[in-house]
């Protein structure tokens, strides 16, 4: 989470997150030497999505990479930019008050390259939903993300109603829905993640609710930084990937990079996110992959909670084509074949 919970949540998330994988019967990832690379895949499409600073993410690479992604799925965050490169902007931003005119800047780094052009974003599907109970994220920044996209043409889906917490919010969510508790799995009694697939996709398969397909693996998430080393990105040294048969078989699948946010990388929750997130059960029906980037807690930069960068932690061009995280995971992305 941002900086209104930092006190309660460093204290709890830790504990949280381990009563979470014993009482579920999970376990955090073993180290087994050196991960393999992604593998090639027979991709035809790409999405992201995530959650709160994975959501935040996840708008920076739907702009930026308008001409690589095909939708967006933004999960209790906010606008492109809406951090400005400095935690005291990015504190604002969180309140909702004072935002800039963050279309005039996304348009003047699209004509001047910095991002893709700005106009590959009309008519792409972006599916928003903002909890009423978010203490985090305020219904004045959510509205200001949903803005933003339908200025540029986008068409945007706004999943309001809820009364939910800052959370992911999925059918096989064990924190209740009204909530912002570790780990940030909130069950609602609905199922966000079929109306954004819907909405991307036009239509989808009913989820598979029994034994999983398919299969979660580690890769080497060095090998796609620039320097060979992730933790100089606040990223951990794995990630992680869901791959259904059909698509480990070579058959036409697209993918969706999910996003964790802030306190729910690996290195707390193991694979929580990837098995209880529900975005997996539709991979298996559908033809999807899923790709897990993880993010960790870092010193220097300086990332305590194990955040993506969206405040610029990790340098003023956060936010476009040169960003450090951003080409990570789009290396990621073309790594896969997309």
């Amino acid at each position: 989470m941002f900086r209104s919970l930092t006190r309660t949540l460093r204290a709890t998330a830790a504990l949280a997150a381990a009563t979470a994988l014993t009482t579920l019967g999970l376990a955090a990832p073993a180290e087994a030497g050196t991960p393999p690379p992604l593998p090639r895949l027979n991709l035809t499409g790409a999405y992201v999505t995530g959650v709160s600073s994975g959501g935040f993410l996840a708008t920076q690479l739907q702009v930026a990479y308008s001409g690589l992604f095909d939708g967006a799925g933004i999960i209790a965050a906010g606008p492109y930019y809406c951090g400005r490169g400095n935690v005291v902007d990015a504190a604002v931003c969180l309140t909702g008050h004072g935002v800039p005119d963050l279309e005039r800047q996304a348009a003047a780094w699209s004509a001047g390259g910095h991002i893709d052009p700005v106009a590959n974003l009309a008519g792409k599907p972006v599916y928003v939903y903002h909890g009423r109970l978010d203490p985090v994220v305020t219904t004045a920044v959510a509205d200001a993300g949903t803005d933003f996209y339908r200025d540029f043409g986008a068409d945007v889906r706004y999943h309001d109603t809820d009364w939910a917490g800052h959370s992911w919010p999925t059918p096989q969510g064990v924190v209740a829905c009204g909530l912002t508790a570790p780990p940030f799995l909130n069950n609602c009694g609905n199922d966000p993640q079929r109306e954004m697939l819907t909405h991307w996709l036009g239509a989808v398969n009913p989820r598979n609710t029994g034994t999983p397909a398919g299969t979660l693996t580690h890769f080497d998430q060095n090998r796609y930084t620039a320097t060979g080393r992730a933790g100089d990105l606040s990223m951990d040294t794995t990630g992680l990937l869901y791959t259904p048969p059909a698509c480990a078989a070579g058959q036409p699948c697209k993918l969706v990079v999910a996003l964790h946010g802030c306190l729910s990388g690996q290195y707390l929750l193991g694979d929580l996110f990837a098995t209880r997130g529900n975005l997996d059960t539709y991979a298996d029906t559908n033809h999807l992959v899923v790709l897990y980037p993880q993010a960790v807690a870092s010193v220097l930069p300086v990332n305590p909670q194990g955040c993506w960068d969206w405040f610029g932690y990790t340098g003023p061009e956060f936010a476009v084509k040169d960003a450090p995280q951003l080409r990570a995971v789009t290396a990621m992305v073309h790594a896969l074949g997309a």
